[in-house]
């Protein structure tokens, strides 16, 4: 269709303030935290519902294609548009619609901040668990697709285990409730499934979430280490003792180099590694369940234990790991974040190739991630501008995701497969069990219509 002729027919359903189309603004909406680019016909964002089902609805019929957008956070190229077409972006749909302190829920559109919800949470006294490292910015919507995880992601588990259910706009423009309030609704799982499907399947304009009280107590301890590997068998220890902290999270030392240089967080410099690791949960036991973690640590060659006294060391401490990304674009202009999983007991061994990988493509690799359920998180820091250094580190990119699945792991833990690993996915699926998920596709969106050439190969 005509670029025009399209962008009068989105005027229709939105209004022209809502329809972007200059030059900037398809430059803008063509790229997200990625190594990739794209550039989109238009950018719309509805106000309802509604509007986003006359939208898509509108697409289908025309054979165009459609792309749901929040902050652009995304790490594996999952909101860039590949085939050109319609960014639905949700920035106006960004009202928390209930909050259900009786029946611990709460309702909120798809726009609307992870941060955002938390803060206004903490007045009732009550918390949503996931959260990722990108809360201030990143969108449900967005959590919704690529079904986010977060340093508590260990005890209380990922976004799937929080959305209860959820108003989605289907290809054709239909209007589905999946789930609701109650558990244990009959039929399939469609939220289960629509969950982390990377806005391939459907598109969420309403998300009913799992709301919890605060923990009565909170203790976090920063265990410093002079070896990555004592590190990582500590975390092995630890689960293997039966204690399931709120968090267990590693930093290397360049790493803890480039927070201390940009948050001053009170890493020490000269570690090998650092475990941030914290309880929650009630008063009582918390002491003595501290005080076995610090035996574990002790019998694991910890350099030293440290306990926030304050609530102010606490948040200091979760300002190193949190801004960690962040900080990394201190040593280099660019990097990329590969994102695998392996068994926890393995993470000493792969990391110990994850850094061969490095040196043989000669790249500066910094590790950050979630070690209580072996989330890596290797980035590997390079310049954009040097084409053979970019060239190598779709390379390396490419081979540590192989060691993960070659541990026993997997290929995303949280950033999901998007643009950027889907012939990785024949790393850890067979060709009949992505033809099955190609049916599933193809059931939901048979005209291709959302978000194509994503995740599957």
């Amino acid at each position: 269709m005509d670029r025009e002729k399209l962008i009068e027919e989105m005027t229709k359903i939105v209004g022209k303030e809502n329809v972007l189309s200059s030059e900037t603004d398809l430059f803008l909406y063509g790229y997200d935290a990625s190594l990739f680019r794209g550039k989109p016909d238009c950018i719309v964002l509805p106000g309802s519902t509604e509007e986003v089902s006359k939208i898509v609805k509108f697409a289908h019929e025309a054979g165009i294609h459609v792309l749901g957008r929040g902050s652009g956070t995304n790490l594996s190229g999952g909101t860039i548009p590949t085939r050109g077409g319609i960014i639905i972006h949700f920035s106006r749909m960004n009202k928390i619609l209930e909050i259900d302190i009786e029946n611990q829920r709460a309702v909120v559109g798809p726009g609307v901040f992870t941060l955002v919800l938390k803060n206004a949470l903490a007045r009732y006294g009550y918390v949503y668990q996931p959260d990722p490292a990108s809360e201030k910015v990143s969108t449900f919507g967005g959590n919704f697709g690529e079904n986010s995880g977060g340093p508590h992601c260990l005890k209380y588990g990922v976004t799937t285990n929080h959305i209860l259910g959820a108003e989605v706009v289907l290809s054709n423009g239909d209007v589905i409730q999946v789930g609701g309030k109650a558990l244990d609704n009959p039929g399939y799982d469609l939220t289960g499934l629509l969950v982390g499907s990377e806005g391939t399947l459907g598109i969420a304009t309403k998300l009913i979430l799992r709301i919890m009280p605060k923990p009565e107590a909170v203790k976090t301890m920063l265990a410093i280490y002079n070896s990555l590997e004592d590190a990582g068998k500590t975390v092995s220890a630890i689960i293997g003792d039966g204690i399931v902290p709120a968090t267990l999270e590693m930093l290397d030392k360049l790493t803890i180099k480039a927070v201390e240089e940009s948050i001053h967080a009170g890493f020490p410099l000269d570690a090998e590694a650092v475990l941030l690791i914290e309880l929650d949960g009630l008063k009582d036991g918390m002491e003595r369940l501290a005080e076995r973690i610090m035996e574990i640590c002790k019998k694991n060659n910890v350099r030293e234990v440290k306990a926030a006294k304050t609530e102010a060391e606490r948040m200091q401490l979760w300002a190193g790991r949190k801004g960690a990304f962040g900080a990394i674009a201190r040593l280099r202009p660019n990097y990329l974040v590969c994102d695998g999983t392996v068994p926890r007991t393995k993470l000493p061994e792969v990391l110990t190739k994850v850094m061969e990988v490095g040196r043989k493509y000669e790249l500066s690799i910094a590790n950050v991630f979630h070690a209580g359920d072996g989330n890596l998180h290797p980035l590997i820091l390079f310049d954009e501008r040097n084409e053979e250094e970019l060239r190598k580190v779709h390379l390396a990119g490419s081979e540590i995701m192989k060691l993960c699945a070659d541990a026993g792991g997997t290929i995303s833990g949280e950033h999901g497969i998007g643009t950027e690993k889907k012939k990785e996915m024949l790393f850890v699926f067979t060709p009949q069990d992505i033809g099955a998920m190609e049916k599933v596709k193809r059931a939901f969106d048979p005209g291709n219509v959302y978000n194509p050439g994503k995740v599957l190969p």
